[in-house]
C-alpha cells in the first residue's frame, strides 16, 4: 500500500472503472427494492466552464444518487446542458466583436447560430469533463441539450398544446427592453443598482395659455412619450385643471389632464405625475385604465425614433441633456434636485433596461399558477428550507402572462407562421387564429413550413425565439422522451428530488412544476432542496469581475476531487449563505489562481483515514470471516458509536441536512476510530479487536462513499480485495440492539477529561512525557475508567467527586458538568511564569497598536492589494487572541 494518497491517480482509475463497468446506468431488475429514485441535473448553461457553484449542486446531487442506489433503489441520474439562449448569444456576439470587430448583422442569422453551435460544443464538452471530474454519476448515454432533437420535440408539442388551448397569445405589452442586445428579457434577469440621479420640475403648459401644472420627473427625456398628466382628484391645487388640455413641450401634442387616485400620491412632490404609458410600467397600467393612447418615442437600440421630434437619433444621457437644455432655454424648467434612485440593467449586457412597448408572446398564467400554487400549498412538493415555498407561492401569486418571445437568433425559434388571409385548411397538426391586429396566425405541430406550405397562403415565419425559460421547464420530462410514452417515463417520472439554487425558483422551479401538470398532469418531483450560496470570505458573491471565483479543477487539481466533496457537502447549512476565504497562488506553470484553504480540511481527513488505513492492513480480518465479539468496554462503546452513526446519517439524509451527514461521519472515522479507540488499543489489536475494527472500517467506507467515493472505492479494494465494490454495495442499516447510550456518555466524559488535562499540558508546555497529578469536580462516577484516563493523559493518579475545592497554584479546564484542575507546584515557577506572561501581553499589545495605527489610515486601506489587508487584519486578530488567552492564564495563576 502506497505511502501517499495520489488522488489524480486513484480518481483516473475508479472513473474508468465505473465506466467500464456501466455502474452509472440504472439496474432495472438487479435492484432489491422496486421502488426508482430519479434526478435530473439543473443543466449547467452552455456560456463557460463550470464554477464553484455547480460544483456544490452537483456534489450534493451525487451525494443523494449514489446514497440511493445503495439504498438497492433503481436509480437514474440524467445530464444534460442549456443552450442559454440570450446569455450564449450574448458571449458569442462579445467575442465577436472583440476578435473581428463584426456585429451579429454582419454575419447574418445562419451564420451567427454556426458560430454559437460551435461554441456550444466546445463548451458543452468542456462541462461534461468537469462533472465527471467531479464524480458525478450521472447515465452519460442520456444526456441531453435543450436544442437536441428530442428536447425540441417536446418543445414544439408543448407550444402547440398551449396555443390551440388558447393560452398563448401574441399582443402589444410592455417589456423590459435590452437596448444592446434588441430583446424582451424577464423581471428575474434584471440586476439593480442605486445611482445618483436628479428631479427635474418643470412648467407643463396649458393648451389655453393661461398658466401650467409644474411636474417632476426623474426621466425628462420621456416627456416626448407623455399621454396625459395625472392629478389626484381630491387635491384642491388641480381640482380645476381636471378635463383640461396641455401641450407636450417640444413637439406641442396635446394631451389631457386625468384624475387617479391610484398612480398619484397628492403628498408626494408636486402633486402631479407625468404619464408615459408605453416607457414606464406604473404608466402603462395608468394607460389601460384611462384607454390613453400609447406612444413609443424609442428605436429598438434605445435612441429616440421620429416622435421626439428634434430629439430624434439622441440616446440615454444625451437625450436627457438634450430635453433639460431645451427646457431651460424655453424657460419650462423650475428647479433641478438631487436625487439617488434605483436603476435596472440587463444581467446579460450590463445596458439600463428600458420599458418599452413591444409586439411579443406570452403564455396565460392565471389557471396554470393556481394549480401549481396548491401543489406546494397541499404539501405535495416540499421546499427544505421550507422558507423557500414562500418565493415560489408569492410570484406565482401574481399570475402575470409570461412573455415568451425573445428577438435573438439563437434558441427554438418560435413555430408560428403569419398570413394575411385565413387558412383553409384542416390538419390536426397545424392551428390557426387571428391575432389583435388581424393577421392570421398559423401553428405547425412539428413540421417547418415554408412560404408555399399551405396552398392559397402565402407564409412568413416569426423571427423570435423562445424565452431559454420554455425549453427548461420541460427538462424533467423532455429528457425523458415526452411526447412519447418511453419506458423511461413510466419508469422514472416523476422525478424524486430537485437539487438547485435560490434565485431560480421563480425562472425555473415553478414553470417545470406548471408545465409538467400541464402536459404530464402530476407534478415533476415531490421535493425541492434549496442548495447554498457560496460566498468569498467578506461575503461577496464569487464572480470573474470580482476577481475572488473559484475554479472547481483548481482545486481538484490540488486538493483531490473527495476533498472538493466533503467540503461542498459540510458547508451546506441551513445558514444558506456559504463563506469560503479565497486566497491567490501562484503556480509553477506562472498561472495564478485562486484557492481556499478550507479545502485542506478535505485532504486531511483523505491523508487521515488513509494513513489510519495502512496502519490498520496488518489487522485487517475477512468481513464475512464470523460474528463480531465484543470483549471490552472500549468495543461495546466503538460499536455504539458506529450504530448511532448510522442511524444519524439515515435521518440526515431523510432531512436534506447534509453538513450533518458530513459532521457525524467526519467525527466517527477521525475522533472515534482513528484516534481515540485507536489510542486505547495503542497497537495491541487481539483478533477479536481485529474483527471489530475490520467491520468498523468496511461499514465506514459505505457511509463515506456517497460524499468522497474515490478514496473508499480504493480502500475498499485494499482493504476488502474479495468483497464487492462500494458503489453497489447495499447501505448498512443500524442495529439497535448495539446502541448503548449509557456508555457513549460514559466515554464522553472519559474524552472531556483526557482534552481538558492535554489542554492544560499545552497551555503550561509540560511535556506529555511528564507525569501530573488531577482533580476532576464532577458528579460522574469515574473509578471503573480510572486506568483508562491515567493512561491516556498521562496523570499519576487523580481524585474525582462533586464538591472538590480548586487547588492552591493550579490550572483549570472546564468540562461538561464539571472542571478539572492540575496542580502546578513543582511544574512552574510562578513568579518566573507571571513575569513571562505580562511580557507577553505587553508585547502584543504593542503589535497591536501598531497594526490598528495602519488599518486606520485611509491612504493604507484604499491602495494596498485586498489580500495585504486581509493579511493585516488576520495579524490583528492574532494578536488579540494572544493577549486574551494569555491575561485568563495570569488571572488563573494570580488567584
Amino acid at each position: 500500500m502506497e505511502t501517499r494518497y495520489n488522488h489524480k491517480e486513484i480518481e483516473e482509475k475508479w472513473l474508468k472503472n465505473w465506466d467500464e463497468q456501466k455502474n452509472f446506468k440504472p439496474r432495472g431488475t438487479q435492484c432489491a427494492a422496486s421502488k426508482h429514485f430519479s434526478v435530473v441535473i439543473p443543466p449547467p448553461n452552455v456560456t463557460g466552464a463550470l464554477h464553484l457553484g455547480h460544483a456544490l449542486n452537483n456534489t450534493i446531487q451525487d451525494i443523494l444518487v449514489r446514497y440511493n442506489r445503495k439504498l438497492g433503489k433503481n436509480t437514474l441520474w440524467i445530464p444534460g446542458t442549456d443552450h442559454a439562449g440570450i446569455a450564449t448569444q450574448a458571449v458569442v456576439e462579445k467575442r465577436l466583436m472583440q476578435e473581428e470587430k463584426k456585429t451579429r448583422h454582419d454575419l447574418g442569422r445562419e451564420e451567427l447560430v454556426k458560430r454559437i453551435w460551435e461554441w456550444k460544443d466546445e463548451y458543452e464538452t468542456r462541462i461534461t469533463n468537469q462533472l465527471k471530474l467531479l464524480g458525478s454519476s450521472c447515465d452519460w448515454d442520456k444526456q441531453r441539450f435543450t436544442l437536441d432533437p428530442i428536447c425540441t420535440k417536446a418543445v414544439r408539442h408543448a407550444f402547440f398544446n398551449l396555443f390551440k388551448k388558447g393560452l398563448i397569445y401574441r399582443g402589444k405589452r410592455l417589456v423590459n427592453w435590452d437596448t444592446h442586445l434588441h430583446t424582451a428579457v424577464a423581471d428575474d434577469e434584471i440586476y439593480h443598482e442605486t445611482v445618483k440621479g436628479h428631479f427635474w420640475t418643470f412648467k407643463y403648459p396649458l393648451a389655453d395659455g393661461s398658466g401650467y401644472i409644474p411636474v417632476a420627473t426623474t426621466r425628462p427625456e420621456t416627456i416626448l412619450g407623455d399621454t396625459a398628466v395625472a392629478v389626484h382628484p381630491e387635491d384642491e391645487r388641480y381640482k380645476q385643471f381636471i378635463g383640461k388640455t396641455l401641450l407636450v413641450p417640444f413637439v406641442n401634442r396635446e394631451i389631457s389632464v386625468i384624475a387617479d387616485d391610484i398612480l398619484v400620491d397628492k403628498e408626494f412632490g408636486t402633486g402631479s405625475v407625468k404619464v408615459t404609458p408605453a416607457h414606464d410600467p406604473n404608466d402603462y397600467a395608468t394607460g389601460l385604465r384611462h384607454k390613453l393612447p400609447m406612444l413609443n418615442i424609442l428605436n429598438e437600440d434605445g435612441t429616440l425614433n421620429e416622435n421626439a421630434g428634434e430629439f430624434k437619433g439622441l440616446k440615454g444621457e444625451k437625450a436627457r441633456a438634450a430635453v433639460v437644455e431645451g427646457l431651460e432655454k424655453s424657460g419650462l424648467l423650475l428647479k433641478v434636485e438631487d436625487h439617488e434612485m434605483q436603476v435596472g440593467k440587463s444581467d446579460r449586457s450590463k445596458t439600463i433596461i428600458e420599458p418599452y412597448l413591444s409586439d411579443q408572446w406570452f403564455v396565460k398564467m392565471d389557471m396554470l399558477a393556481e394549480r401549481a400554487m396548491q401543489a406546494v400549498e397541499s404539501g405535495e412538493i416540499k421546499f427544505t428550507p421550507a422558507r423557500y415555498a414562500k418565493n415560489y407561492l408569492n410570484w406565482l401569486g401574481e399570475k402575470r402572462d409570461w412573455c415568451i418571445s425573445r428577438q435573438l437568433w439563437w434558441g427554438h425559434q418560435i413555430p408560428i407562421w403569419y398570413s394575411s388571409t385565413r387558412p383553409n385548411i384542416n390538419r390536426p397538426d397545424i392551428h390557426y387564429f387571428q391575432a389583435e391586429n388581424g393577421d392570421w396566425l398559423v401553428c405547425s405541430l412539428e413540421e417547418d413550413l415554408d412560404e408555399n406550405s399551405i396552398e392559397g397562403l402565402k407564409l412568413v415565419r416569426d423571427p423570435d425565439v423562445l424565452d431559454t425559460w420554455f425549453s427548461s421547464a420541460l427538462w424533467p420530462h423532455s429528457t425523458m422522451g415526452w411526447p412519447g410514452e418511453t419506458e423511461d417515463l413510466k419508469e422514472f417520472y416523476p422525478t424524486s428530488v430537485l437539487v438547485t439554487a435560490r434565485d431560480i425558483i421563480s425562472l425555473w422551479v415553478a414553470r417545470m412544476v406548471v408545465f409538467s401538470q400541464e402536459n404530464m398532469d402530476k407534478i415533476p418531483f415531490s421535493d425541492v432542496y434549496i442548495n447554498p450560496t457560496i460566498l468569498d470570505g467578506n461575503g461577496r458573491r464569487m464572480s470573474k469581475s470580482h476577481g475572488n471565483g473559484v475554479d472547481p479543477l483548481d482545486i481538484i487539481e490540488k486538493y483531490g476531487a473527495d476533498s472538493l466533496r466533503f467540503v461542498m457537502c459540510s458547508i451546506c447549512t441551513e445558514n444558506q449563505d456559504a463563506r469560503l476565504p479565497v486566497k491567490k497562488e501562484k503556480q509553477e506553470d506562472g498561472r495564478e489562481i485562486n484557492i481556499s484553504e478550507k479545502f485542506e480540511v478535505g485532504r486531511n481527513f483523505g491523508n487521515k483515514l488513509w494513513n489510519a488505513a495502512r496502519f490498520l492492513k496488518p489487522h485487517i480480518s475477512s468481513v464475512e470471516s464470523g460474528e463480531l465479539r465484543v470483549e471490552s468496554l472500549e468495543d461495546k462503546w466503538v460499536l455504539s458509536r458506529l450504530n448511532t452513526v448510522i442511524r444519524g446519517v439515515r435521518n440526515a439524509f431523510e432531512n436534506y441536512r447534509f453538513s450533518e451527514y458530513a459532521s457525524l461521519v467526519y467525527h466517527f472515522v477521525w475522533d472515534d476510530l482513528c484516534s481515540r479507540y485507536l489510542e486505547i488499543k495503542k497497537g495491541e489489536i487481539s483478533k477479536e479487536s481485529s474483527t471489530l475494527l475490520s467491520h468498523s472500517l468496511y461499514t465506514a467506507l459505505d457511509l463515506l462513499h456517497p460524499i468522497m467515493p474515490f478514496i473508499t472505492e480504493e480502500l475498499n479494494a485494499i482493504l476488502f480485495p474479495n468483497s464487492e465494490r462500494v458503489i453497489l454495495r447495499e447501505w448498512p442499516s443500524a442495529d439497535e440492539n448495539l446502541i448503548n447510550a449509557e456508555i457513549e456518555k460514559q466515554f464522553e466524559d472519559i474524552f472531556a477529561i483526557v482534552e481538558a488535562v492535554r489542554s492544560v499540558r499545552g497551555r503550561y508546555s509540560i511535556a506529555p512525557s511528564q507525569k501530573i497529578t488531577a482533580t476532576i469536580r464532577t458528579s460522574a462516577n469515574l473509578e471503573s475508567s480510572r486506568n483508562m484516563i491515567k493512561d491516556l493523559s498521562g496523570l499519576s493518579e487523580f481524585d474525582f467527586g462533586e464538591n472538590l475545592q480548586h487547588p492552591a497554584f493550579s490550572a483549570s479546564a472546564v468540562i461538561p458538568g464539571g472542571e478539572v484542575f492540575v496542580p502546578l507546584e513543582g511544574i512552574l515557577n510562578k513568579e518566573t511564569e507571571i513575569a513571562r506572561l505580562k511580557k507577553e501581553i505587553e508585547k502584543a499589545e504593542s503589535f497591536i497598536t501598531s497594526l490598528n495605527k495602519k488599518l486606520s489610515n485611509e491612504s493604507f486601506v484604499k491602495n494596498a492589494p485586498v489580500a495585504v489587508i486581509d493579511g493585516e487584519r488576520q495579524k490583528l486578530a492574532t494578536q488579540k487572541d494572544i493577549v486574551e488567552k494569555s491575561q485568563a492564564m495570569l488571572r488563573e495563576l494570580e488567584q
